[in-house]
């Protein structure tokens, strides 16, 4: 049995995945304002749409996705969460791509959003033609998923994050249709190298050389962009770069888009008058989203929170902007204009049972893929992004896991050697109700852009098993391997996915690879079929409906009992007021007697607003989405709260008087829903 590391994101035995003030565009003035526009070629017949929306759930009293840490429960707010949606459409089809800066989709998202569609659009936008990605913020709120084991650190399925992210998600798709225009669309690449690092070289080592030396630094360095255009226009880009979005550790206690939410502020806050509250559409829409990222860190001295700073804010914004000069230099280069129909094909595979033809596995032979198991390097942890630590300290049991009969499943032999080499500690796919811990029926999808085909998979892919899925791709569709993207954290979300090379040495990411050493074959086999299927214009087999795990959906989350502003207080009072001046790369305090957040969540809103005095009116100058603003909640007694706000002064910030007012809601005894405003004294600044 090969040796096992210890290497973690997540924590004990769940499976579930593991500040400089800066104002205004990396180095300036976007890099592309100074590029001729073009319109599109005649006779093209593109259409293209972008849209944006809120998709930030509860900010307190909620488990935070994306390292399984009990402890890690949200205490507020650092940047909200955005849906980022694209339509391309050729006039005869359409396809509509998303980026949400969430820490996966999961199923449960997925079938809420295309529900809704439904409603709104009838046939229009189905899962065939509508791909669902996620950042992989491991900043984001938790408990959207439907699949018990990935909402065991979170206390179970919280209705306010899954209704927060679905509607964030139909709202930007709806803004998308509705924008549809005629224009063009280009294609450039540029390299990053000093934004990632392989976390697990020890096993990317056992590939065979043609892999490796594709990979020659052992990192994906490529930065993929479509530049989108309408009449001229510069109106969005999506921005494909494999990093984790890990920058912000476990210790972390704010919800944030982290380095890849900072890459679109950058990006996107860069162009002049880009306000998401007080106008309906957006000058510009930039998404970051990922790729094969399974192996990638943006830790870079492979220690969560170091590298390139000790900092985990700033290390989230140098990573962030780092992928934003990358993603210009490429615009910038974007030459290769796409052409070509728009399409889409869909296939559901049933991971937990699939016969691999031996075209797809190392030896030549038929193999099989088996139930979902979780390895003991995936409970053991890694160093790199987070240190394992269990979910529940030692005697304390997880009211989750009592409440659906237990998580215990025998372990038989035969699925043992199905696995091996991993050393099989739950076979969480045998857990009644089979399916339900984690999914098994899982999406696979390719978009068609013209001359370029978007892979999206349903897990986190290292960069070997994203290249090999590439060229099985590219190979039955006869064309350029660059003219496919792969997207991994798609739609779905079933954990890692190795090569088998990568999976025999059970590092982390192979001790997560749930359904044994052949689910990468299995993968390229299933992609193969529906690659062939769109080359050749028929439909193709959809495969097994996912099951709907709706109905229950057990939460211990704490619900909001009711607020009082304490003895001689009233909501909005101010507990501690701000210096009266402060200057360029301070910080501003100010603290509110408050209520809870969960009472509103503000959603296409804000918490609060640095405002800045023009004559007689005060004007917003920033709010709970920019990087220079921090928002803390504390509960200070059973029923009562403090909210504490801080503005880093940016570098840029024109010199004026300006207040801090925040934005509450309170809940009566008898459940009445009270909104209030607290204002701070001036500050000078300047």
């Amino acid at each position: 049995m090969a040796q096992i590391n210890r290497r973690s994101m997540l924590a004990g035995v769940a499976a579930a995945p593991a500040v400089a003030a800066i104002a205004g565009a990396v180095g300036g003035a976007p890099a592309y304002a100074t590029q001729p526009k073009r319109t599109a070629s005649a006779g093209s017949g593109l259409q293209v749409g972008v849209g944006i929306s809120d998709a930030t759930g509860p900010v307190v009293e909620v488990g935070m996705m994306g390292y399984s840490k009990f402890e890690q429960r949200a205490e507020g707010l650092h940047q909200r969460l955005r849906a980022r949606a694209f339509v391309f459409a050729d006039g005869n089809s359409r396809v509509v791509y998303v980026v949400v800066d969430t820490c996966m989709i999961f199923q449960s998202v997925h079938d809420g959003v295309m529900a809704r569609l439904a409603q709104q659009y009838g046939d229009q936008y189905t899962e065939r033609n509508v791909m669902l990605t996620a950042v992989h913020s491991h900043a984001a709120c938790g408990g959207a998923s439907h699949n018990y084991a990935y909402n065991l650190a979170v206390l179970g399925f919280e209705p306010l994050v899954y209704n927060a992210e679905v509607d964030g998600i139909v709202e930007a798709i709806t803004a998308a249709h509705d924008d549809l225009a005629p224009g063009s669309v280009r294609y450039g690449r540029s390299e990053l190298t000093d934004a990632s690092v392989n976390r697990s070289r020890v096993a990317f080592d056992l590939n065979p050389a043609e892999d490796k030396d594709y990979y020659p630094l052992g990192i994906d360095s490529s930065m993929r962009v479509m530049r989108i255009e309408q009449g001229g226009k510069d109106v969005g880009a999506i921005n494909w770069f494999a990093t984790h979005c890990a920058s912000l550790t476990n210790e972390n206690h704010l919800i944030s888009g982290d380095n890849k939410g900072a890459a679109s502020y950058f990006w996107e806050r860069g162009l002049e008058g880009v306000d998401y509250l007080a106008e309906g559409k957006p000058k510009f829409v930039a998404a970051f989203p990922q790729t094969n990222t399974g192996d990638m860190s943006p830790n870079l001295d492979l220690e969560p929170g170091h590298g390139p700073t000790d900092d985990e804010f700033e290390n989230a914004r140098i990573i962030g902007q780092r992928q934003v000069r990358a993603a210009q230099e490429a615009w910038n280069g974007a030459s290769d204009e796409v052409t070509g129909p728009i399409d889409a094909r869909v296939m559901y595979l049933d991971m937990a049972d699939q016969t691999v033809d031996g075209k797809y596995t190392p030896d030549g032979k038929q193999a099989k893929t088996s139930p979902a198991c979780i390895g003991a390097a995936m409970s053991a942890g890694s160093t790199e992004d987070g240190p394992a630590i269990p979910i529940f300290p030692e005697g304390t049991k997880n009211p989750l896991i009592d409440a659906l009969g237990g998580m215990d499943a025998p372990i038989p032999q035969w699925l043992r050697d199905a696995q091996a080499p991993k050393l099989v500690l739950i076979a969480v796919g045998l857990v009644p109700p089979a399916g339900a811990w984690v999914p098994n029926i899982l999406k696979i999808q390719i978009l068609r852009i013209g001359q370029f085909y978007v892979v999206g998979g349903p897990a986190e892919f290292t960069i070997v098993s994203g290249l090999r899925i590439r060229r099985t791709v590219a190979a039955e569709l006869g064309v350029p391997l660059e003219n496919v993207i792969f997207q991994g954290y798609a739609n779905s979300y079933s954990s890692y996915c190795t090569t088998p090379q990568e999976y025999d040495s059970q590092q982390y990411e192979g001790g997560s690879t749930m359904f044994g050493r052949y689910t990468l074959p299995a993968y390229q086999q299933g992609y193969a079929k529906l690659a062939a299927s769109l080359k050749s214009g028929t439909n193709g087999d959809r495969g097994p409906a996912p099951v709907d795990r709706s109905r229950f959906q057990p939460s211990f989350n704490p619900d909001v009992d009711h607020d009082v502003p304490g003895s001689g207080r009233k909501f909005g009072d101010v507990l501690v007021q701000p210096a009266a001046t402060a200057g360029i790369g301070t910080q501003v305090a100010v603290e509110f007697v408050t209520g809870h957040p969960k009472n509103d969540l503000h959603r296409r809103g804000t918490y609060l607003e640095v405002q800045r005095r023009q004559g007689n009116k005060w004007v917003r100058h920033a709010d709970d989405g920019d990087w220079s603003t921090k928002f803390h909640w504390q509960r200070t007694d059973p029923n009562q709260s403090v909210a504490r706000i801080t503005w880093d002064v940016p570098e840029g910030t024109p010199a004026g008087t300006y207040r801090i007012q925040h934005f509450g809601d309170s809940k009566s005894r008898f459940g009445k829903i009270s909104p209030f405003t607290g204002t701070s004294s001036d500050i000078k600044v300047g």
